[in-house]
């Protein structure tokens, strides 16, 4: 952000000014201050014209499109009107006598509305010099008002009455506000997923600290919002975005809220821009951007995101404060007045204009500077200051061009200063221009004049002066150009890519597109040319050899093109859009021939726009008018390469490959020191035909075969013929060939050919070869067809050509040849020679395959004894069961694992009568029940069946095992094995035979049963009068209603049980008969004997009515309380309390009360025991102040409170509780050791008392004593401190890990320094798990919230 000017002038010191930029173009500034005087400057700061006023400017504004600036003053009745288009001044006089206050125009006619201290108003129509005067529109000066789209005009005066009016003055509607109003505005309300479709919603400051909104179609139904008064007064607020708006306030803060249905007043973001003040807030939707003022300092933020700080711009200077901001239309320039009645201007946003010629580049600085620079040679900047604001720069090596519409100025630039050279105008609007050594070629409406730039330094001929393009019978349109040394190149809608030699002035070459070519991009030679089709495709053409090549992976979004300024990467060039640079490099010379490759991409930061590159650097020019370097992320190895890692340092070695930066690649890969580094660089060089540097590499690797071979070939001139030599030594055969046969030598070809031929499978052809070029290749392309020809099942001929195969000196050769014989031997049916061969070969995979062969031919002796041999034993026992071969099986049993032979085996021994064999062969089968049966009917050993059982659960097993004990008459024994296998009904019926249905119900109910074999159980015990099993088993089925019924009928002996059987099933059953009939049971309306009222509590909490739950659990705490069990009260409240809060539920107040007061209590013997007298003594207060709950121990409570106190220095405290002692009801109760002490307090009172510290409130910071737990600021009820009883600090705050109370976190610590557990839920607690808790507003919701 750069001040562009400043205006400063002498009548206008000492007191703030006025000042208006013109809307839509933003070219004039119209100020005022106290001279009387509205003087109007153009955007570069100088004066154009001034009206003189008869007193101070009361109001300046520019109509809707910027063309008429009108103004009011005081002490005259007429209206100001200059023309900015014939910078003429007229008057119009009012027709009202008062004083005008209020000035505005519409915003979409041509309507002006006037208002006056009387609140009268003049509404004139310029376009028809018609006026309107209303009299009487308000009772007292109009201060504020707004136009609308449908131009209703709104208007706010100092009778607290806004007005609403039509273009003719006629009131529509009019609302007395509380306030006054200032800074009304119109505005589209959201609603829901909809806008509004008029402005329709009035906003305006009431009182300048309430924002008032008032809808035309509802205006009974106005909103305000009122905000936090430390913010101070509302400065002033703008409209943005979707139904946002942007608030200032005085004391710097800086608040956006959000309007939308439902969402009125939220607040989205909150920030103390300004430490003391902020004085204007202004908003640019053209650059989405919002300026504040304020401490001497502006700061611009993005709309999108506020926390964002675009720019900080302080002004020291300015020491009495600041004024209003102000953006034109474009958001370019942004104007500050100041307290002192200064006006500074500053240029926010730039138009990116530049252009380079090699490595010189010019760049718009300014909106009326360019900047020349030579950043690769380290000249230094010029600055050129322009006449005009231009569209368009271009630069050459001597000159610079600017211009804008169909003129151009041209600029020689010398070694110390620039000259203004001469202007220019061209048949039409100049689209672009370029320039080089001594010509110049603008680009106008489909045509391209070429010119020489000084005219007068060559002695040329009149005709080489200019020239027009294309000529007048060419009938096409020129949609690009581009200017070399040598070359004037043009692209046309036609597809017509020409090449005009400036030296011999004619035309040498043209290449013609399928489709019209958009922009082109040749390289600082002109000898390569990027070109874009109208479909957005990219292509790298070579005017040399006519040829043209794809660009991959080419983004239709591409912008432009730069190539590579470094003379040693002549083939590199960048594409970029708006958001990527993509690096590409044109390889002319490979083996595979020239192509384009992508070599990687690079983030660029927001509006860059690239203008040179040299070396990997893009240097990028910005909207704020300066440059920017960006180092592309494939030139990452131009980096310092010392601390870089090997895992670094390959994808630089890749990146230099691709790239053709051998030098760069050598030394990173003599950093790395590694050989597949080296052999890479190798392959690249050969790749790319480098054969010195791959003779360098090759030498270093130490390949002394290559760098001989490199070296018979380096002197080839042959291009063909050196591709397919290389292409050789990378093994692509295909390719090497062809190469060949194209090159002037394809008998070359034939050495390639006996070397594809294996490859190829061409085996004759490879044999042939082999017998005339290398006979002792023959065994082994011998053994390659052998193993072809088994494969295609010539048995004949692959013995032949493995036994050919044999060599007799290659071992590893030989055994593969070898094992090929004995196979196919045995194939042609010469077992005896194939088994001898297989047996005696080391290979066992060799001996598996010749016996899978010899068993599917039915000689199961001879497989059998190879897969023993072979140690495949599974395989030779399954052979061996085939011939019957038992003895054999056997012996090879302890190795076999398939439990298919175990089982074969177990049952051949199973029909001989070898039952202890067959039983250990069945286990190895995993057959258990044939296991079990052997074990039961033949070995004679159940212990042994029911273990196996027990361990498979085999329900087979489970069947037989449950008939044996039958016979044996062990009933419960035979039940538990019927059960288990799943024969419930048989099971039954022998339990209710033999009366042993506990034993069957027990077993039942562990198992998976159905809701029958529940029934019949509950069934049987209905009919056995045994209630409580009936019920139970009548649960289980779902049949809840019986199931309670037999629970109410138990015996008193089983009462607890049963009643906890019925609340269970009450539970489940969630049915309200039920449950009543269980409610009159326990407050014995059956019986008339009431059940404990945990039962009651429990119930409830089966059917989760927590509120009953809780009420019964104060009942039953208040039981114990009065008992003295105040520890089992306490426990009560706590666990209750905890249910509720789990269940989210609100806490009674009577409960989470008691629950404070016993857990007071129960703090004093934790502190009395600590030493610490004054919070024991603090927490017997608050409990003696709660006497009344303690009914059984009120006389020894009162004693403590009148000790403790006494000890803590509370002796006032002490006097009170003593003397409350000394009532009749109490004094004959005291202990006698204690009684004198306590009369003779009261008798000598001391009402000395220290006064109990005050803590902040953690909700409103209000200061009371630290174990009172009600605000008397905020009327809020305190969350209090487990450990101390105090309430709680919102800096010292933490919560038990398991209950979730809270506790202060620096008292908790200590107490835990002499207790293991939690005082709230006595939980084991350690120091350790305690976390202070920063942001503590989750626990201290209030009750409204609750």
């Amino acid at each position: 952000m750069k001040r562009i000017f400043s205006l400063l002038e002498k009548t206008w010191l000492g007191a703030p000014i006025q000042f208006a930029w013109q809307k839509t173009s933003g070219n004039y500034l119209a100020v005022t201050g106290a001279d009387y005087i509205v003087k109007i400057f153009d955007r570069h700061g100088q004066k154009r014209s001034e009206i003189n006023l008869p007193g101070n400017c009361v109001a300046m504004d520019w109509d809707k499109d910027g063309d008429v600036l009108a103004v009011i003053a005081e002490k005259s009745s007429c209206i100001y009107l200059w023309d900015a288009n014939t910078n003429k001044t007229s008057q119009l006089d009012n027709g009202m006598r008062d004083q005008m206050s209020f000035l505005l125009w519409s915003k979409v006619g041509s309507f002006l509305a006037v208002g006056t201290v009387k609140g009268n108003l003049l509404i004139y129509n310029h376009q028809t010099s018609r006026k309107i005067p209303v009299l009487g529109k308000h009772t007292k000066r109009i201060t504020c008002g707004c136009w609308n789209a449908e131009n209703l005009l709104a208007l706010g005066g100092e009778d607290k009455m806004i007005t609403v009016s039509n273009q003719e003055g006629d009131t529509i509607r009019q609302t007395q506000v509380r306030s006054e109003p200032s800074n009304m505005q119109f505005f589209l309300m959201k609603m829901d997923d909809r806008t509004s479709a008029a402005e329709s919603m009035i906003s305006v400051v009431l009182g300048k600290k309430t924002l008032f909104f008032l809808n035309l179609n509802e205006p009974d139904n106005p909103a305000d919002l009122e905000f936090q008064q430390d913010f101070g007064n509302i400065v002033c607020y703008n409209w943005y975005g979707d139904g946002r708006i942007m608030i200032g306030f005085s004391c710097g803060h800086f608040v956006v809220i959000s309007t939308h249905t439902g969402e009125l007043g939220q607040e989205i973001f909150q920030a103390r821009n300004h430490k003391d003040n902020l004085t204007s807030i202004a908003v640019s939707q053209t650059l989405n951007k919002v300026a504040t003022c304020g401490d001497n300092c502006i700061k611009i933020q993005d709309l999108v995101d506020l926390k964002d700080m675009y720019v900080i711009l302080n002004l020291d200077e300015e020491n009495k404060g600041l004024g209003t901001l102000s953006w034109t239309d474009d958001g370019q320039l942004l104007a500050l007045s100041t307290q002192r009645g200064s006006l500074h201007v500053f240029l926010t946003k730039l138009p990116i204009l530049g252009d380079a010629c090699s490595t010189r580049i010019a760049y718009l600085t300014s909106l009326l500077e360019v900047t020349v620079a030579n950043p690769v040679e380290g000249e230094l900047p010029i600055t050129v200051s322009v006449d005009v604001e231009p569209n368009f720069v271009a630069v050459g090596h001597y000159h610079l061009a600017v211009g804008m519409n169909n003129r151009a100025w041209f600029y020689v630039l010398g070694e110390n200063a620039v000259k203004k050279l001469k202007d220019m105008e061209y048949l039409g609007t100049v689209a672009s221009i370029c320039l080089h050594s001594d010509y110049a070629a603008a680009l106008f409406e489909g045509k391209v004049q070429l010119h020489l730039i000084e005219s007068e330094i060559l002695d040329a001929q009149e005709e080489r002066e200019t020239r027009l393009f294309p000529a007048v019978d060419d009938k096409c349109r020129i949609l690009c150009h581009a200017l070399t040394s040598d070359f004037l190149i043009y692209g046309t809608d036609t597809g017509v890519v020409q090449y005009f030699y400036i030296e011999d002035w004619q035309f040498v070459n043209d290449y013609r597109h399928p489709v019209s070519v958009k922009k082109i991009f040749p390289d600082p030679n002109g000898t390569r040319l990027v070109f874009i089709d109208e479909k957005s495709d990219g292509f790298v053409y070579c005017p040399v050899n006519d040829a043209t090549y794809e660009i991959p992976d080419f983004s239709p979004t591409i912008k432009g093109v730069l190539w590579e300024n470094w003379p040693m990467d002549k083939g590199v060039f960048i594409a970029y859009d708006d958001d990527k640079v993509y690096t590409y490099v044109f390889h002319k010379d490979t083996i595979q021939g020239a192509k384009v490759i992508l070599a990687g991409s690079t983030k660029v930061p927001f509006a860059h726009k690239p203008l040179l590159l040299y070396n990997g650097e893009l240097t990028c020019q910005t909207q704020s008018g300066k440059v920017n370097n960006i180092y592309l992320s494939t030139h990452g190895f131009l980096s310092n390469l010392k601390d870089t890692g090997p895992d670094e340092l390959r994808p630089m070695l890749a990146q230099n490959l691709m790239l053709k930066r051998f030098s760069d690649a050598w030394e990173m890969c003599r950093i790395l020191n590694d050989e597949a580094a080296w052999n890479e660089l190798a392959r690249a060089c050969l790749h790319h035909m480098e054969v010195e540097f791959a003779i360098r590499v090759y030498r270093r690797i130490g390949n002394v075969g290559i760098v001989m071979s490199l070296e018979q070939i380096k002197g080839i001139e042959d291009y063909n013929l050196l591709a397919g030599h290389l292409a050789m030594f990378t093994n692509d055969y295909n390719l090497a060939q062809d190469l060949y046969l194209a090159s002037s030598c394809p008998i070359a070809a034939l050495e390639v050919w006996q070397q594809m031929r294996r490859d190829l499978q061409h085996w004759d052809s490879a044999l042939q070869l082999a017998k005339h070029l290398a006979p002792d290749q023959i065994p082994f392309i011998s053994k390659e067809y052998a193993i072809q020809l088994e494969f295609a099942g010539d048995y004949v001929n692959a013995l032949a050509h493995y036994e050919k195969g044999i060599t007799g000196d290659n071992k590893e050769h030989d055994e593969a040849c070898l094992a090929g014989v004995a196979q196919m031997s045995i194939r042609m049916g010469d077992i005896r020679r194939g088994v001898n061969q297989a047996l005696k070969h080391p290979s066992r995979v060799l001996k598996r395959d010749c016996g899978a062969i010899l068993e599917n031919m039915k000689q199961f002796s001879e497989a059998a004894q190879l897969y023993e041999k072979g140690l495949y034993y599974d395989k030779a026992a399954s052979v061996y069961i085939r011939s019957k071969n038992w003895a054999k099986v056997g012996d090879l049993l302890p190795h076999v694992s398939s439990p298919k032979i175990h089982l074969q085996y177990a049952k051949a021994k199973e029909a001989d009568g070898r039952y202890k064999e067959a039983v250990v062969a069945y286990e190895n089968a995993k057959q258990w029940q044939s296991v079990i049966r052997i074990y039961l009917d033949h070995l004679n050993n159940p212990e042994k069946a029911v273990n196996i059982v027990r361990e498979t659960q085999s329900l087979d097993g489970a069947k037989m095992v449950a008939r044996f004990f039958l016979q044996l008459g062990d009933y419960g024994s035979a039940i538990q094995f019927l059960v288990m296998s799943k024969c419930n009904n048989e099971a039954f019926t022998l339990a209710q035979q033999h009366n042993k249905m506990e034993i069957y119900a027990d077993i039942i109910g562990s198992e998976d049963t159905t809701n029958e074999d529940y029934q019949s159980i509950a069934l049987y015990f209905e009919g056995e009068k045994r209630y409580l099993q009936a019920g139970k088993f009548f649960l289980l089925c779902g049949q809840y209603s019986r199931a309670l019924k037999h629970f109410l009928k138990c015996p008193s002996s089983e009462d607890n049980v049963a009643i906890e059987m019925a609340i269970e099933t009450v539970g489940q059953a969630k049915d309200e008969l039920l449950t009543n009939q269980l409610i009159d049971h326990l407050l014995g309306e059956n019986d008339g004997m009431p059940k404990d009222a945990k039962y009651l509590f429990r119930l409830y909490m089966a059917l989760k009515q927590y509120r009953e739950a809780a009420q019964t659990a104060i009942i039953i705490a208040r039981e114990e309380q009065s008992a003295g069990n105040y520890r089992n009260a306490h426990d009560v409240l706590f666990s209750m309390y905890a249910e509720l809060k789990s269940q989210k539920i609100k806490i009674p107040s009577e409960m989470a009360t008691n629950l404070m007061i016993l857990h007071s209590y129960i703090l004093v013997k934790i502190h009395v025991k600590n030493g610490d007298h004054m919070k024991g003594a603090r927490m017997l207060i608050r409990v003696a102040n709660n006497i009344s709950k303690f009914p059984s121990h009120i006389v020894p409570i009162l004693t403590s409170t009148v000790i403790e106190c006494h000890r803590a220095g509370l002796r006032n405290s002490a006097f009170s509780f003593a003397a409350m002692l000394m009532r009749p009801e109490y004094r004959s109760k005291i202990d006698a050791k204690y009684k004198k002490k306590i009369e003779g307090m009261v008798r000598r009172p001391d009402i000395s008392e220290i006064e109990e510290a005050t803590t902040p409130c953690p909700f409103c910071k209000f200061l009371l004593p630290e174990c009172e737990l009600l605000c008397p600021g905020c009327k809020n009820s305190i969350p209090y401190c487990i450990a101390t009883g105090r309430h709680m600090l919102k800096d010292d705050w933490t919560v038990c890990p398991h209950c979730d109370f809270p506790a202060l976190y620096s008292e908790l610590k200590i107490m835990l320094n002499t207790e293991s557990t939690c005082p709230m839920c006595s939980e084991r607690l350690n120091a350790a798990q305690l976390k202070k808790i920063s942001d503590c507003t989750q626990y201290l919701r209030t009750e409204e919230e609750l």
